[in-house]
């Protein structure tokens, strides 16, 4: 077994008054006035106290196994640059996400339950570390990206609701990262990874809804509360459609979810830049789960059972001892809002990491043309001034260092935090960045001058003589005549593989 090394940064007793004179009231602190302290607080990316001064979460590299723990800069957001100077040649996995509270429960990457993870020892894999970097309170840093096998769990927690108690949590999550995969879960849940029934489970949920797929016809995912054998948005085993998130994409969304463990519980959602919060449900428990049973576990991307084909995006969450009142939740919202969530921009329209920009066709043809984002296909195709929002983010991409080379770019979704351009048996496809190595090269590509003399080419990583082209609307990586794939003609492959980097559609 390999060493792992420590590298410990900040204080480990996790309170201090170091820099609480310049910061805020944070959640944890409005909760406590409300009487309902936090009994968990988890958040890569800032402090959810206003006098915590600990550590947010801890990183692994995969070179020589050291780890170290990520604290806070001087306004209680994380010290990213931390992270990038450890990580610097190499990768990192996000190992451990600290609790803020006096509690100490911790998240570690979830051992097996029902479900065997694929990782070593049968136990989840950890999220990788700069999947999904972002813009909070100023300063870049980075939120946890899950994708299907991974997730976190302690199952040996303090002051966690347990057996009918009162609780409530909410998460900041993405409304344009997810999928209909089991179970994108935060909160309360079984000790032993295992489904012990109904109302065991209390936690909140951000997916497509599994049972009801028609419960959201729109672009969106829903927020519902997973209470064991049935993920609910009201007291009914039906579709309750105010759970959607509805309207224009939301890559920044809260969602929260209350029980007072005997008889109600409630749903709200919130944009986590802006406005307050929407109520979708305030009312009587399911049928059999009343009272509720919880044994109080923490999970994050899984269900209980250790179900793990979730898809999603965390960046900060709580969970509270007692039945928070409204005004405590909506003053939270508020200081969220303040948090001003969004995608980390560079110089728009050049290829400089943290650029929002969009990849404009060149050939005759098709110049009208850019790459976007179609269901998870990636295709050419015109867009205007008159696009839909939707189709103007799916034309916008975020420029990243390379994911495997940092002299080289990857291209993260501006609609999709957490996905990335890949190439994957030739075809370019959107898919979230899963941390592994070929999935890492697979998203890495190379820019040169145009091959026709205007823009840019980008030449693959690890096939270093193919190239991105587009060809009859669809995009491939391409070698110039040298396979026998139609994409890979000669004909007009020094225009196709040429695009214009230019403004993002989706400012």
């Amino acid at each position: 077994m390999a060493v792992i090394a420590v590298l410990v940064t900040g204080n480990l007793l996790g309170c201090s008054a170091a820099h609480s004179e310049t910061i805020e009231q944070r959640p944890c602190d409005i909760y406590a006035t409300d009487h309902t302290p936090c009994v968990a607080a988890h958040s890569t990316v800032r402090s959810l106290y206003a006098k915590y001064n600990g550590p947010l979460y801890q990183v692994k590299r995969a070179s020589d196994n050291a780890a170290e723990n990520i604290g806070l800069l001087s306004d209680g957001y994380a010290n990213a640059a931390a992270q990038d100077a450890l990580c610097a040649r190499t990768t990192c996995t996000i190992t451990k996400i600290y609790d803020q509270s006096p509690h100490h429960n911790d998240l570690s990457i979830a051992p097996s339950g029902h479900y065997k993870g694929a990782g070593p020892d049968g136990f989840d894999f950890g999220a990788a570390a700069d999947a999904l970097p972002i813009m909070a309170g100023g300063h870049e840093v980075y939120g946890v990206s899950i994708s299907a096998g991974m997730g976190y769990r302690n199952s040996r927690t303090s002051g966690v609701a347990v057996n009918g108690k009162p609780e409530g949590m909410y998460m900041v999550s993405s409304g344009t990262h997810f999928n209909s995969g089991c179970c994108f879960d935060y909160g309360n849940a079984e000790t032993s990874g295992n489904d012990t029934g109904a109302g065991h489970m209390d936690a909140i949920n951000v997916s497509r809804d599994l049972e009801w797929p028609n419960c959201h016809p729109g672009p969106g995912p829903g927020v519902h509360a997973d209470l064991e054998n049935g993920i609910f948005h009201w007291d009914k085993r039906s579709c309750n459609s105010a759970a959607e998130i509805s309207g224009r994409p939301h890559p920044f969304i809260s969602a929260w979810l209350k029980n007072n463990g005997e008889t109600r519980f409630a749903l709200k959602w919130g944009d986590a830049q802006s406005g307050g919060l929407n109520t979708i449900y305030s009312g009587a428990l399911p049928s059999g789960y009343a009272p509720m049973r919880q044994e109080g576990a923490i999970i994050l991307g899984i269900g209980g059972d250790n179900s793990h084909a979730s898809v999603g995006s965390f960046f900060e969450g709580v969970m509270t001892a007692g039945f928070p009142s409204d005004g405590a939740d909506n003053a939270v919202q508020s200081n969220i809002v303040t948090v001003r969530y969004g995608a980390p921009t560079g110089l728009s329209g050049t290829l400089t990491p943290g650029s929002e920009i969009s990849l404009q066709a060149t050939t005759p043809c098709c110049s009208g043309d850019y790459v976007r984002n179609q269901n998870g296909a990636v295709i050419i195709a015109p867009i205007t001034s008159g696009s839909t929002e939707q189709d103007k983010g799916d034309a916008t991409w975020i420029v990243r260092r390379g994911l495997a080379n940092a002299a080289c770019v990857s291209f993260e979704s501006k609609n999709n935090p957490g996905d990335f351009l890949r190439h994957q048996n030739a075809a370019l496809r959107m898919q979230p960045f899963d941390g592994t190595a070929l999935n890492r090269s697979d998203a890495t590509f190379c820019p040169e001058p145009g091959k026709d003399g205007k823009g840019n080419s980008f030449h693959s990583l690890n096939y270093p003589t193919k190239y991105i082209r587009h060809y009859y609307g669809e995009v491939y990586i391409a070698s110039n005549g040298s396979d026998t794939n139609p994409w890979d003609t000669t004909v007009l492959w020094t225009s196709d593989t040429s695009f214009a980097v230019g403004p993002p559609w989706l400012p």
